[in-house]
């Protein structure tokens, strides 16, 4: 008597396959970034964790709550297309974007203290990185944003559904990326020392 062998496939990756390429490309260069902002810290030791004792952690840590956050609404919003409630993933969406808002208006407000506090890209060498870094990713949540407008227009035009979602979890995927990078970013740059 043959005995059957079952073989699970892995399940493909959600959204565009071309996101994820997009994606791949977008994590090797952050990762050369924060290897390049590693080596520079373990020569520079002293005046890396002096002037990072300097940023104002509580910005910090109000983005990654409010990323991680976003990152929630967006996975509730794949969950809804994925149960057919189109204008319920629109909300969850919309939702995510004002949150991508906070993010962007916090982060102004911190880059506006660094200058203020005399703080440029000249300054010294972390704070080359770390605005360089921040700024980096910034211009990323902006770009995620006007992804998940497109979406989240889309969603509440009706143009997605149960059977066709997968726009939605192309969106949700470099949004989930953005964030991942951020609390990347964060932990290198306000809280190892």
């Amino acid at each position: 008597m043959a005995t059957e062998i079952s073989v699970d496939y892995p399940q493909a990756l959600p959204g565009d396959f071309a996101i994820w390429i997009f994606i791949f490309a977008e994590l090797v260069v952050f990762a050369a970034l924060f290897a390049a902002y590693a080596f520079a810290r373990s020569a520079h030791l002293e005046m890396f964790d002096a002037a990072q004792a300097t940023l104002d952690r509580a910005y910090g840590y109000a983005n990654t709550l409010v990323l991680v956050t976003s990152s929630y609404f967006v996975a509730r919003a794949t969950q809804s297309i994925k149960a057919g409630r189109a204008t319920r993933c629109g909300h969850w969406l919309a939702g995510a974007l004002g949150l991508g808002g906070v993010f962007l208006a916090l982060k102004l407000a911190e880059f506006q203290q660094d200058l203020a506090h005399g703080i440029s890209l000249s300054t010294n060498l972390f704070y080359m990185f770390y605005l360089s870094l921040t700024f980096f990713h910034f211009m990323h949540v902006v770009m995620g944003m006007a992804i998940l407008a497109v979406v989240a227009y889309k969603a509440y035009a009706g143009r997605y559904g149960a059977a066709d979602h997968a726009g939605v979890e192309t969106g949700a995927s470099y949004w989930h990326m953005v964030d991942l990078v951020w609390i990347i970013l964060f932990t290198l740059v306000y809280v190892v020392h």
